[in-house]
C-alpha cells in the first residue's frame, strides 16, 4: 500500500485522493500539500534507523517521500541532498553570534538546491509514465531537471527568459534538454509551460505549481535536524534536535515552504519537539511576498522585479501563500535586503567562509546580517543560513561582488607594484 495518500489545498482545505488532481486545486487553484499515510511511515522508520542510514543523498529519506525507489544506481540522480555544513567562526564573530552553521547546497550535481525538487519530479513523472517533462525556469529549476532528466535517459524541454545568465544557459544545453529562451519574463515563459503541457499532455515541473517539487525541497529540513543532532550531540532514537531559526532566500517561494514542509511533517511524526523560526529573505527588487509580510496580509500582489538575484528574480510568487505562512506559522519573519548587500554577502561568504553563492544564495546571508543589526535574532540563538546554489552559476555578479583581477607585464617590479 502506498504512503501518498492525496492532497490537500492549501487555501480552502478541500483533499483530492491521489489520481483526483495533478497540480492545483480545481476549486480555487490554491497549491497543494501533497498527504502522507503517517503510520505507515512511522512503521518503516525512525530518527535513530535513518541516522544510521549509509546513503548519503536525499533517498536515505524515502519512508517520508511520495515515490518509490528511483532505480538508475551510479548516477547523478541518486547523489542528490546531503550536502555540507559548514560553522563559519570569522562570519559568526563578525555578527556577534556564537552558534552560526552555513548549508551548502551548491554542492549538489548541478550546483543548486533545485536539484531535489527535480530528482523527486523525474522520479514521479517515470512512475505516471510521463513522455516527456517541462519546467520554466530563469536558470537553476531548468538545470536540475536537464541534469537530473539526462541521468534517468527522460526527455525535457526548458523555457527560460534570453535574459537568463550564459552559465545557466550552457548546463541546460550541455545536458541535452530542449531548450527555448523566450523574449520576456520568467513569469512569461511559466504561463506557456502551463499552456504547453495542457496541449501536448506533457508533465509540468514547475516551481509553486507541481506538487511534487516541494516534497523534494522538503528533504532539507530532515537533513538540516539530522545533520543539527549529529554535529551538537542530541541524537536520540526517536527524536532529532533543532536550530532555533533558519535563513533562506525567497523568490517563487517553493524553497521556503517546502522547507515548512518537511518541518512540519517531522513535528507531526512527533520526531521533532518544536518548529523553528524560519526566516525569509527577499531582494527590495522582488519583494512582493515582504510586502505582504510588512503589512500583516495574506494578499500578496505582484511588483515589477528588478534584482540582480536572477533566480529569485519574480513578478507574481506562484507559491506565495504558503511561502508567507512559513514564516508567520513558525514565529519567524519576512526581511529585505538591496542588492548592494547581496554584493556585499557574496564577498564576505566566499572570504570568510570559503563558500562561493551565486546572489541568489547570498540572499539568505544578507538578510542574517540585516537581521543581527536589528535584533532580530539573539547572540545564544542557533542558526542556520542555507546557500542554494553555487557562484559560477552567475559569474558576471562574481566579478561585480569581488572585482576584477589586475592584469601586468611579466617582471617583477610590475609584480611588486600590483602586490603594493
Amino acid at each position: 500500500m502506498s504512503k501518498f495518500i492525496g492532497y490537500r489545498c492549501s487555501v480552502c482545505g478541500k483533499e483530492y485522493g491521489p489520481d483526483e488532481v495533478t497540480y492545483t486545486c480545481p476549486t480555487d487553484g490554491g497549491n497543494l500539500d501533497v498527504l502522507l499515510d503517517m503510520e505507515q511511515v512511522r512503521s518503516q522508520a525512525s530518527p535513530g534507523s535513518i541516522s544510521e542510514s549509509r546513503d548519503g543523498s536525499i533517498w536515505r529519506y524515502l519512508p517520508l517521500l511520495p515515490v518509490g525507489e528511483p532505480g538508475h544506481e551510479n548516477t547523478p540522480l541518486r547523489a542528490v541532498g546531503w550536502t555540507p555544513v559548514f560553522k563559519p567562526s570569522r562570519l559568526a564573530d563578525s555578527l556577534g553570534l556564537k552558534n552560526l552553521w552555513l548549508k551548502d547546497d551548491g554542492r549538489n550535481p548541478t550546483a543548486s538546491f533545485k536539484d531535489r525538487a527535480s530528482a523527486v519530479t523525474v522520479v514521479r513523472a517515470e512512475e505516471i509514465g510521463a513522455e516527456v517533462v517541462i519546467t520554466a525556469s530563469t536558470g537553476n529549476a531548468g538545470a536540475a531537471l536537464a541534469g537530473m532528466a539526462a541521468a534517468a535517459g527522460q526527455p525535457a524541454v526548458i523555457l527560460a527568459p534570453k535574459t537568463a545568465p550564459q552559465g545557466k544557459v550552457a548546463q541546460l544545453l550541455m545536458f541535452g534538454a530542449k531548450v527555448i529562451l523566450v523574449d520576456g519574463t520568467y513569469d512569461d515563459a511559466f504561463d506557456l509551460t502551463l499552456e504547453a503541457a495542457d496541449a501536448l499532455g506533457w508533465y509540468c515541473r514547475n516551481t509553486g505549481y507541481n506538487p511534487f517539487t516541494a516534497e523534494g525541497k522538503k528533504t532539507v529540513a530532515f537533513e538540516i535536524c539530522e545533520q543539527f543532532s549529529k554535529l551538537t550531540g542530541k541524537i536520540r532514537e526517536d527524536e532529532w534536535a533543532v536550530p532555533d531559526a533558519i535563513f533562506v532566500s525567497v523568490g517563487d517561494g517553493n524553497i521556503i515552504s517546502g522547507l515548512h514542509k518537511g518541518m512540519k511533517d517531522l513535528y507531526e511524526l512527533g520526531w521533532i519537539k518544536k518548529m523553528p523560526r524560519i526566516m525569509g529573505v527577499q531582494s527590495e527588487g522582488s519583494s512582493a511576498i515582504y510586502n505582504a509580510f510588512a503589512a500583516g496580509t495574506e494578499n500578496i500582489k505582484p511588483v515589477s522585479a528588478t534584482t540582480m538575484a536572477d533566480s529569485i528574480s519574480v513578478d507574481l510568487p506562484r507559491d506565495g501563500l504558503r511561502a508567507l505562512r512559513a514564516a508567520t506559522q513558525t514565529g519567524g519573519a519576512y526581511i529585505q535586503v538591496t542588492d548592494a548587500a547581496i554584493l556585499d554577502a557574496m564577498r564576505d561568504l566566499g572570504r570568510d567562509a570559503a563558500v562561493f553563492a551565486e546572489p541568489a544564495g547570498a540572499t539568505s546571508y544578507a538578510g542574517l546580517v540585516k537581521a543581527a543589526a536589528e535584533g532580530l535574532v539573539k547572540p545564544d540563538d542557533q542558526i542556520f543560513v542555507l546557500n542554494t546554489g553555487n557562484g559560477l552559476k552567475d559569474v558576471r555578479a562574481a566579478l561585480e561582488a569581488a572585482g576584477e583581477a589586475e592584469i601586468i607585464k611579466p617582471g617583477l617590479d610590475e609584480l611588486k607594484a600590483a602586490l603594493s
